[in-house]
């Protein structure tokens, strides 16, 4: 009884405040009549059809329908996995911000965390997670961190059910996963699209947040196709609805009770909720589900080349009228893009019909064409516009090849630019796989080193010119212009990217 008093009277104290304080408001009203009324939402909302303006909000959604019709659908995932003992799953290099919901939900006993030791010392590994039914005769779809390298996979059902699921097939790349259950007559959610989502719509999320069963949580779609870094091929669906571990694989709802969305990742420096929100577009999802339940895996579109984002100084740099489109730095030998003629220094304005605006658009458009799909890109060219016809690849299992850079002691003075360099001798150029370039030995303060060059790095090009030797080097740099921005095009660790050389400041 203690304890229970314990925690009873600050709320006690807290009721008795907040009816004082309603009590003194009713007093106020009371006695003074002559001060201006208080108005209320509904009074607000009159006021702006007496103004003759149109209602932009006009209230909150009731979500209890949709809840009761599209909960049934909706399941607890959990899973083993088997790990020696002592040894868990690497997370070492998931950026903070961005860590996978069963990485940051447990610990020693709890869910997430290591479990009981198996035969041979073996450590068994418990997740939590959620996923939805697809169709009546057992498929569901979750996310593949929570089943993608489970051995052990129990689907929970509304009616407390419990079914072993077997992995039909998963996706890493848009951390998707379809499994299957030995059922019939099981209820089904409904599929709507979420290109027809649109910014500021109310949606919903059920899922087991921490375990608890069936929790919903609403919000508002906050933007849509986001890019985050650890993903190329999924444009996120952003929202500030309440998501945390447990809800990943759980199904995001519009107001018409139609899956919009597969949630998937938080933005977090602490491992919960803190009102960044993403998920998969079921368009994408259901595609990929398709593709799986077919053949177990996915097949996507690929070009070979190596891209980034064009800021100001680039664009300027290029001739762009505004920063814009995909800047190709590096085209893989033998790839589509080779064989299309695809340059490095070309800016992809236009792909399929679809504009550029983003770099990490790019990648998307592209992994959402099947292999053998002529396409039609449009690029920009030392400032004239060119049409490029491209016949998609299929996208390898590690498309980018693993490379190492050179680089030695420092060499001659450094020179109006900021640099010293020196010849590449052919392993140098080999290891990175460059048919020409100098290595950069040195940088000091100056243009350079405001774009972000380093000793060690590899100059394949300046100011669209190819680098062959030092020589070429020194007369390049000596036609420069006095002022403005120029591209240097290097190589560093492997990876090919522009950076824009800004003259004269």
């Amino acid at each position: 009884m203690g304890t229970i008093n314990k925690y009873l009277l600050p709320l006690l104290l807290a009721g008795l405040i907040a009816g004082c304080g309603q009590n003194q408001d009713n007093q106020n009203a009371a006695d003074g009549e002559q001060g201006a009324p208080k108005a209320s939402l509904s009074d607000s909302a009159r006021q702006g059809d007496d103004r003759g303006g149109e209602k932009l909000v006009t209230g909150l959604p009731d979500f209890t329908a949709l809840v009761e019709k599209e909960a049934p659908a909706v399941v607890n995932i959990s899973t083993v996995t088997h790990r020696e003992a002592g040894k868990g799953p690497d997370t070492s290099q998931l950026p903070e911000m961005l860590r996978r919901f069963f990485d940051e939900f447990g610990g020693p006993g709890g869910p997430g965390g290591p479990g009981p030791q198996g035969p041979g010392g073996r450590q068994d590994v418990e997740s939590l997670g959620s996923g939805f039914i697809i169709s009546s005769d057992g498929y569901v779809l979750t996310n593949y961190h929570v089943v993608g390298e489970a051995d052990e996979i129990v689907v929970r059902l509304q009616d407390r059910r419990e079914l072993d699921a077997k992995l039909v097939g998963s996706d890493p790349q848009s951390d998707l996963a379809l499994i299957k259950v030995d059922a019939a007559d099981l209820p089904v959610v409904d599929i709507g699209s979420s290109d027809d989502l649109k910014v500021g719509e109310w949606v919903l999320a059920i899922g087991a947040p921490f375990g608890f069963d069936s929790s919903v949580t609403a919000g508002i779609v906050s933007a849509k196709g986001r890019s985050l870094p650890s993903d190329n091929y999924v444009p996120f669906i952003q929202t500030d609805v309440a998501i945390n571990p447990g809800n990943s694989g759980g199904p995001l709802f519009n107001l018409k009770g139609q899956v919009v969305g597969i949630n998937s990742q938080i933005v977090s420096r602490s491992g919960g909720y803190m009102g960044l929100s993403f998920a998969i577009p079921i368009d994408l999802a259901m595609d990929v589900a398709d593709q799986l339940k077919d053949s177990g895996q996915v097949s996507r579109g690929w070009l070979g080349v190596l891209i980034q984002e064009v800021d100001r100084d680039l664009a300027e740099s290029f001739g762009l009228a505004k920063p814009m489109g995909a800047l190709v730095a590096q085209v893989q030998p033998g790839s589509p893009a080779a064989e299309a003629g695809l340059q490095p220094g070309d800016v992809i304005t236009h792909f399929d019909g679809h504009e550029i605006q983003r770099s990490a658009q790019l990648p998307k458009w592209v992994g959402a064409l099947k292999a053998g799909t002529e396409a039609e890109m449009t690029v920009v060219r030392n400032g004239d516009e060119k049409t490029l016809d491209v016949t998609v690849g299929e996208l390898p299992s590690n498309p980018q090849q693993a490379m190492n850079q050179g680089g030695e002691q420092a060499g001659p003075g450094a020179d109006r630019l900021g640099l010293s360099v020196r010849e590449a001798s052919p392993a140098e150029l080999s290891r990175v796989e460059a048919g020409s370039g100098v290595i950069v030995t040195g940088v000091k303060p100056g243009p350079a080193a405001t774009a972000g060059l380093r000793q060690g790095d590899l100059l394949v090009s300046l100011n669209g010119e190819d680098v062959k030797s030092p020589d070429d080097y020194r007369r390049i740099i000596g036609e420069l212009p006095e002022k403005g921005s120029v591209p240097a095009l290097i190589n560093r660790g492997g990876n090919a990217r522009f950076l824009a050389l800004k003259l004269g400041d």
